[in-house]
C-alpha cells in the first residue's frame, strides 16, 4: 500500500500514553560532566540532536488514529517505512540527554505505531504487508533491548513491563530465524550475535546465551584470507558460494556499518580475544578502503546498489565499530571523525540526505536513513566513558598512501601517487544472479579521488534497479551510469566493458607511475558479446605525480560508435568551460579539472547541466570521447 493512502485511509481510534512529567525530568541525567574527546562528542552530540529534531518534525502525531500515530512520514518516498523502532533509542537518549519530553513522546509514539506492523510470532515486518521481509526485527530488538537497558527508567512501571514483553517475543523470533549465522545475509547472522548476548543477560536467558556462543565459532569461518574480509552478503542459501574467479561475496558498506560494529560490541563485552584479533585485523583492512574525506570506497562491493558515498543507505553506520577500536588503531579513531563530519555535511533540515549532491540536484532525502544511522551514535554516547580517545591526529592509510594495494579476494586494486587516489576493480561476485545489479568492474576505474579538489569520478550501478523497493528511492530522471567505461550501441542495445566479468588485470608500479592493463570486451547485460563492430579493446590507466592518463586501443574495425565515457563528478554551479575541441575545464573551489583528449570531447545532451545517479547520489559533467576515425583514444586529466 502507499503511504499517503495508508495515512488517508485509516480510521481506527486509540489512545495516547502518558508519563509523569516529575517522574521523567528526575529521571534525566541533564548535568555538566566532562568528557574526554570533547570536540568528537559534541559533534556526535550535536548531529543525533539534529537528527532526533528533523525526525520530530516528520512524526504523525495523532494520538486517536493508532494507524497513523507515531509514524515518520518520509519526504521522499510513496512508501510506509516501517523499521522505524530504530528511532526510539536515539529518542531515549536525547530525552535523558537534555529533559526535553518531546523526545519521550516521540520515541513513545514510534514504538507503540510498531504496533502496526506486528506479528503473532514476534516479528515486526519491513513492510505494512504481514509477508514482507523480517529479519529486520533483529535491529528493531537491539534498538529495544538498548532502551530498555540505559533509559528505562523514563518509562512507569507498567509500560515498561509491556515492552519487555514486546521484546522477548522479538527475540525468540529472532532465536527461531536466524538458527545459523549464514541464515540470511551475514550482516543478519552478526547483528544476532550481539542480540542475543545483550539481550540474553538482560532478560537473564541462558538459550539466547548458548545460541550467541554457538554463532561466535560459526561467523569466524566468514574471515578472508589474506585480507580478513568478512563475506557472505549473496543471495541464495550458499552464504560462501564462489564466483567463477572463485571470489566470495563482500560488500562494504554492509561490513563497515552494520556486520563489524555487532561483532564489535559483543567481542569486547565477552572479552573474545580470538574473534577481537581476528576484527582488529579486519577493520585495518576495510580503513584501507576510507577516503580522506571520510567517504567510503565501496564502488566494487556487491550490495552497492545501496552505496552512498558516506556509507550504505539502510544499515547503521561505521561509528561503534571504528570508535570503539580506536584504542587499537588510532585511524579508526580518525576514519570515524571523518565519516561524522560528511554525514553532517550531508545533513540538512534535520535529515541525513543520500549523497553529497542531493541537494544541489533538489532530490528529497528519505527518512529511513536518518532513523538508522542514529541509533549507532546513541551507543556511542551511553558508551562514552569507555571508548578510547577519538581525534583527527592519526593520518588514514590512504591519505599517506604510495604505490599499489592489491586485494586478491576482490580481484580490486587501489593505487595512490602524488595526490591521485584511485580503485580499480574486475570483483566478478553477482549478488542477485536473477536480478544482476553490476558494481564496477571490467577493470574500470571504481573511484578516482584528488587530495586538493577531492572526489573525481565513482563508479554507479550500471543499470539502477530497485533491487530492494522499500529500502532504495527511485533514480529520478534518466538512469545514466557514471562508472568511466568504454561503450557501443547496436540496434539500441548498449555494450560495455561493465559487463564484462571474465576481465582480468595487470599491474606495474616504478617510481615515478603505477601503470594497469586490461584486455576488456564490450558485452550487453546478457553477457553477450557485440558483434559486427569492435569488441575487444585493450584498456591502460597510468597515473603518476601530475596527471592520470586513459588509453583505450582495439585492433578491429570500429563499425557503430563507439567512445569512452568519463563522467566527472561535479555539483551544479561549479563552472564548466569547452576550452577547445579537445578540451574541457570544470573549476571547482580548490582548482580546476582539466581533461584533454586526443579526439573530440563532448558533453552528453541532458535536460540539466548534469546529470544525477543515486549511487552514490552524487551529480555529473557527462564527457564523451568517441573514436571518430581512429582505433585509439587517449585521455588525460590534470589539476591545475
Amino acid at each position: 500500500m502507499k503511504r499517503r493512502d495508508f495515512i488517508q485511509l485509516s480510521t481506527i481510534t486509540g489512545v495516547g500514553l502518558s508519563l509523569s512529567v516529575t517522574n521523567f525530568l528526575s529521571a534525566c541525567d541533564s548535568g555538566s560532566k566532562q568528557f574526554h574527546s570533547s570536540e568528537y562528542r559534541t559533534l556526535v552530540f550535536n548531529l543525533l540532536k539534529d537528527w532526533c529534531d528533523g525526525m520530530i518534525k516528520t512524526q504523525i502525531i495523532k494520538p486517536l488514529d493508532p494507524k497513523v500515530h507515531g509514524l515518520l512520514d518520509c519526504p521522499a518516498c510513496e512508501t510506509v517505512h516501517a523499521r522505524i523502532m530504530d528511532a526510539v533509542y536515539p529518542f531515549f537518549y536525547m530525552a535523558k540527554a537534555t529533559g526535553d519530553k518531546k523526545y519521550l513522546d516521540a520515541g513513545i509514539a514510534a514504538f507503540e505505531w510498531g504496533k502496526n506492523v506486528t506479528r503473532d510470532d514476534g516479528a515486526w515486518t519491513n513492510d505494512l504487508d504481514p509477508k514482507s521481509w523480517d529479519g529486520t526485527t533483529v535491529f528493531g530488538a537491539i534498538a529495544l533491548a538498548e532502551t530498555l537497558k540505559y533509559h528505562g527508567n523514563l518509562l512507569d512501571e507498567s509500560t515498561r513491563e509491556r515492552w519487555y514483553k514486546r521484546l522477548k517475543s522479538a527475540t525468540e523470533f529472532v532465536f527461531n530465524r536466524f538458527y545459523k549465522v549464514d541464515a540470511a545475509n551475514i550482516n543478519y547472522g552478526a547483528t544476532t550475535i550481539y542480540a542475543l548476548n545483550l539481550i540474553g543477560k538482560l532478560l537473564n536467558s541462558p538459550k539466547y546465551i548458548s545460541r550467541n556462543e554457538e554463532l561466535v565459532l560459526q561467523v569466524k569461518s566468514h574471515f578472508t584470507e589474506p585480507n580478513t574480509l568478512l563475506f557472505g552478503e549473496i543471495q541464495g542459501k550458499n552464504k560462501k558460494a564462489l564466483s567463477p574467479k572463485g571470489l566470495p561475496g563482500i560488500d562494504l558498506g554492509y561490513n563497515i556499518e552494520e556486520s563489524l560494529n555487532n561483532l564489535v560490541l559483543y567481542a569486547l563485552e565477552e572479552k573474545d580475544e580470538e574473534l577481537l584479533q581476528l576484527l582488529k585485523k579486519s577493520l585495518d583492512t576495510h580503513l584501507e578502503f576510507i577516503l580522506p574525506d571520510g567517504g567510503v570506497d565501496n564502488s566494487f562491493g556487491n550490495r552497492m546498489f545501496k552505496w552512498t558515498y558516506w556509507g550504505s543507505r539502510t544499515s547503521d553506520g561505521m561509528q561503534p565499530a571504528f570508535g570503539f577500536m580506536a584504542g587499537h588503531n588510532p585511524a579508526l579513531g580518525t576514519a570515524t571523525f571523518k565519516n561524522t563530519e560528511l554525514l553532517k555535511q550531508c545533513t540538512h533540515n534535520g535529515l541525513l540526505h543520500g549523497g553529497p549532491h542531493y541537494m544541489s540536484y533538489g532530490i528529497k532525502p528519505c527518512v529511513h536513513h536518518t532513523f538508522a544511522h542514529a541509533k549507532p551514535l546513541a551507543t556511542l554516547l551511553d558508551h562514552w566513558d569507555i571508548l578510547p580517545k577519538i581525534d583527527k591526529s592519526r593520518p588514514l592509510p590512504r591519505t599517506i598512501a604510495d604505490g599499489e594495494r592489491y586485494f586478491e579476494e576482490l580481484d580490486v586494486s587501489l593505487f595512490a601517487r602524488g595526490d591521485w587516489r584511485g580503485t580499480v576493480s574486475a570483483y566478478d561476485s553477482v549478488y542477485s544472479p536473477r536480478n544482476d545489479v553490476r558494481q564496477a568492474t571490467g577493470a574500470s576505474i571504481g573511484l578516482l579521488y584528488h587530495n586538493k579538489v577531492g572526489l573525481l569520478c565513482v563508479a554507479s550501478t550500471a543499470i539502477y534497479k530497485m533491487l530492494e523497493a522499500y529500502n532504495q528511492q527511485p533514480q529520478p530522471e534518466e538512469d545514466f551510469a557514471l562508472t568511466p567505461r568504454i561503450e557501443t550501441y547496436k540496434d539500441e542495445v548498449w555494450y560495455s566493458n561493465l559487463f564484462d566479468l571474465e576481465t582480468t588485470f595487470t599491474s606495474k608500479v616504478d617510481a615515478k607511475t603505477i601503470e594497469y592493463k586490461a584486455n576488456v570486451r564490450l558485452k550487453n547485460e546478457a553477457k553477450e558479446i557485440a558483434s559486427e563492430t569492435a569488441s575487444n579493446f585493450e584498456l591502460n590507466y597510468t597515473c603518476s605525480e601530475d596527471k592520470l592518463e586513459i588509453t583505450v586501443t582495439t585492433n578491429q574495425d570500429i563499425k557503430t560508435p563507439t567512445a569512452f565515457v568519463l563522467p566527472i563528478v561535479s555539483p551544479t554551479g561549479e563552472k564548466v568551460q569547452q576550452i577547445s575541441e579537445n578540451e574541457i575545464t570544470i573549476e571547482k573551489p580548490n582548482g580546476t579539472v582539466k581533461v584533454t583528449s586526443s579526439g573530440i570531447v563532448k558533453i552528453k545532451e541532458m535536460p540539466k547541466s548534469r546529470v544525477f545517479n543515486m549511487v552514490p547520489g552524487v551529480e555529473a559533467v557527462p564527457l564523451i570521447m568517441p573514436f571518430e576515425d581512429k582505433n585509439q583514444v587517449k585521455i588525460t586529466i590534470t589539476i591545475i
